[in-house]
Formats: structure tokens, C-alpha cells, sequence
């Protein structure tokens, strides 16, 4: 018997006996559906969070000061920063300072958190003004009172995003800074976070008590300025212009530090490179998924059990029918493929109708989480080839039973 044939008559038995079927791949399309929804919501997320990370710092690292065993001599200065900017393979350089103060606008009072940094924080960050510009280099270098504010935070200033022009009154050490904001940067859409879902959110549950606060880029003379500490910097931020070159670049930059400080005894800096991250997370959310798949693949068993059983109650059924073919000539192999046939296209459209409901949940999932939805083709073929194991693994028994099943004795049954 050819192998249409024998589809043949699997399809012809199944549509038989349709709601018996039905109930059958019930625990094949409940299995692969939860397989293939946790995969894809996986991948999806994996590869968001990811990229989301790598566009951060795929070409960058971070020289850190140990605040616990530095003295105020180990902290990087402006001669570091452009000492770090000569090495070979180092593009950009920016230091990175941080001062909180009272800001006063339109009469109301909130808080301030100066981020000090240089022209280079541009190309480090690859976040561009959504409004305005960055500081130039000669605004930097005179040390301008301007900045660059997050739009989170120019929405809850000023009530609206593009705030070019106005002027935020920090108050730091009994001294008054006035900064003008030249631009409006999302910040926080570069850690891969919606300002406005953030702001709704904040809001919603803060209701009545807002306290007004904003985050404010600015070169970092001013940051100085309101800090107290003028040339005093805890980290470095340095990109380079080939990934595999991270490691290096970071060891000659802390080796450089340290002899322009002169500190080699001393355990105080730090340096991250943030590729190694991405391997890291990306290591351990494949594990994290392949663990959640597996425990959900149980369920692929119990389909396969019920699978077995109702074939098992198939050939029951259908013994005079084995009887007569096997009187007629029929071969064991034959009707051993036969049953075996009918198995796996029972599975595989368990598995195709549990596809499909996987993907639409991974979807939906994936639509209200706001990450991409990620369909691959090993995710089909994980799909299709578990529930052909399936049908393979648990209709081996049936027919078997069935292919040597005596003639004789199958033609006496009713």
C-alpha cells in the first residue's frame, strides 16, 4: 500500500469519528500551544532586552572609582579624560558626575539631579534631541549654564515637551545657578522605557502628591559647580570602535589611570565592560525559557497517552478490518505503517492547530508587553517535530498490536 493511500485512510478515519479526534489532540494542541507561545514570547524578549542592551553599550566600558578605598587623588580628572581619549581604538570618552540640588521654577520648588559630562555623552548614549541640541564644545569648555533635560522631566516641570528657552533655578551650597535648557532628550527611551507610559504610570500613583524633580545632562563644570567637588569624577565612560577590542582598551586605560595617579598598590577602580553582559543575559534568559518549555512540554506526554489509548480503542474497533486485510495478503510492516501513519497525522494536526494558537498567544502576549514578536522557523520545526515524535512514540505500540494480530482470530471477532 503507498503512502497516499495510507494518509488516505487516516484522514477517512479521523473524520469518522471527529469529536472523539478532537478530544484526542486535545493534549497535543494544549502542549505545543504552551511550547511554542513560551518560545516565541522568549525570543522575543530576549532578543528586546538584548538589543535594547547592546545599543547601550555594545562598544563601551566603564572605568569606576571605589569610593570605599579611593582617596580624593584616585578620582579621574579632565587630564584622564583627555589622556584615555588618545589611546589607540578609544573613539569617545566622557566622564560621568552626579549632583543633586533644589531647583525653583515658576515659584514652586522640586528637586534636581545633575548628570557632568562632556561633548562625547552624544555619541556614548546615541540618543539624539528630540528638541533643541546638545552643548558644543566651546559652551562645555566656558563652561556654560546650560543643559539638556529628560522629557519626563520637562513634562512634569513644565507641563509639555518642547521647553527650549526656559530656565530651571538650581540652588546648591547656598549658591544659585541658573541653567538654561538648549535641549530635550528621552532619556529614559534609551533604557528601552515608553516616558509617556512612565509618566501615566508615576502619576496614577502618586495622585495628589507630586514632587516636582527632573534629571538634567550639563557640562560637567557646572555639575562641579553644584557638587563642591570642581575636577572630581567617579566614572569614565569610553567607547571603542571594534567590540573585540573592549578588554584591551580596558586594561591600558586603567593601566594608564593608574600611572598618571600613581596608585598601583592601590585597589580602587573598577572597570565593566557591558558585551559581557549581553552574553551573560542572553545565556541565562535561554535557560530560563527552555526550563519553562520543558515543564510545559509535560503535557505533550499526557496527549501522547491519550493518543495511544484512543488508538488502542481504534483497533478494537476496526479488527475484522485488520482480519480481512491481513487474509487478503497484507503484511505485518503493512499494517504496522499503517496505524503508525494514522498516529502521526492524528499529531500533526494536533500540533499545526496548536501552532497556531501559540503564535496568536505569543501575540497578544507580546502586544501588552510591547515587545517584538519573534516566529522562527526552528520554532515551526519544533512544532512539527514534536508532535511527530509524539505520534511516532506512542503509536508504535497500537500498531505493532495490530500488525500481528492473527488473521484468523481477528476475523472471528464481532
Amino acid at each position: 500500500m503507498s503512502i497516499k493511500e495510507n494518509i488516505r485512510i487516516a484522514i477517512f478515519s479521523i473524520k469518522t469519528n471527529i469529536m472523539r479526534s478532537l478530544l484526542t489532540m486535545l493534549g497535543i494542541i494544549i502542549g505545543v500551544a504552551s511550547v511554542i507561545a513560551i518560545i516565541t514570547v522568549g525570543d522575543g524578549g530576549r532578543d528586546y532586552i538584548v538589543g535594547m542592551i547592546r545599543n547601550l553599550g555594545n562598544s563601551a566600558i566603564a572605568l569606576t572609582v571605589n569610593t570605599k578605598t579611593a582617596d580624593d587623588e584616585d578620582y579621574f580628572t579632565d587630564r584622564d579624560i583627555e589622556a584615555i581619549k588618545k589611546l589607540d581604538g578609544v573613539q569617545h570618552a566622557s566622564m560621568q558626575s552626579m549632583a543633586m540640588s533644589q531647583i525653583t521654577v515658576n515659584g514652586e520648588n522640586g528637586f534636581l539631579m545633575g548628570i557632568g559630562c562632556n561633548t562625547d555623552i552624544q555619541m556614548i548614549t546615541q540618543t539624539p534631541c528630540l528638541f533643541g541640541r546638545y552643548f558644543s564644545e566651546e559652551e562645555y569648555v566656558q563652561g556654560k549654564k546650560v543643559g539638556v533635560i529628560d522629557v519626563g522631566s520637562a513634562m512634569q516641570v513644565f507641563g509639555r515637551k518642547d521647553v527650549v528657552g526656559e530656565y530651571i533655578h538650581c540652588k546648591s551650597n547656598d549658591i544659585t545657578v541658573p541653567i538654561k535648557i538648549i535641549g530635550v532628550v528621552d532619556i529614559m527611551a534609551s533604557y528601552g522605557i515608553d516616558t509617556d507610559d512612565m509618566m501615566n504610570s508615576f502619576s496614577s500613583m502618586s495622585g495628589d502628591i507630586q514632587m516636582m524633580s527632573c534629571m538634567i545632562l550639563m557640562p560637567a563644570t557646572i555639575v562641579s559647580d553644584l557638587g563642591g567637588k570642581y575636577n572630581h569624577y567617579e566614572t569614565i565612560n569610553i567607547t571603542c570602535d571594534d567590540e573585540s577590542k573592549l578588554d584591551g582598551i580596558g586594561a591600558s586605560a586603567l593601566n594608564y589611570i593608574r600611572s598618571l595617579h600613581g596608585n598601583y598598590d592601590k585597589d580602587c577602580y573598577s572597570v565593566t565592560n557591558y558585551a559581557t553582559y549581553i552574553d551573560l543575559l542572553d545565556t541565562v534568559i535561554n535557560v530560563f525559557t527552555i526550563f519553562i518549555a520543558a515543564v510545559s512540554a509535560i503535557s505533550l506526554i499526557v496527549g501522547g497517552i491519550g493518543v495511544m489509548n484512543i488508538m488502542l480503542v481504534s483497533i478494537t474497533e476496526r479488527t475484522r478490518e485488520i482480519g480481512i486485510r491481513k487474509s487478503l495478503g497484507a503484511k505485518t510492516g503493512t499494517i504496522l505503517f499503517q496505524f503508525l501513519t494514522e498516529s502521526v497525522i492524528l499529531c500533526l494536526i494536533g500540533g499545526s492547530i496548536g501552532l497556531l494558537l501559540g503564535v496568536a498567544s505569543a501575540a497578544l502576549v507580546s502586544y501588552i508587553m510591547k515587545v517584538p514578536l519573534a516566529v522562527k522557523f526552528s520554532t515551526v520545526a519544533i512544532a512539527i517535530g514534536f508532535s511527530s515524535a509524539i505520534g511516532i512514540i506512542f503509536g508504535v505500540y497500537p500498531a505493532r498490536r495490530a500488525a500481528k494480530m492473527p488473521p484468523i482470530e481477528a476475523l472471528r471477532r464481532d
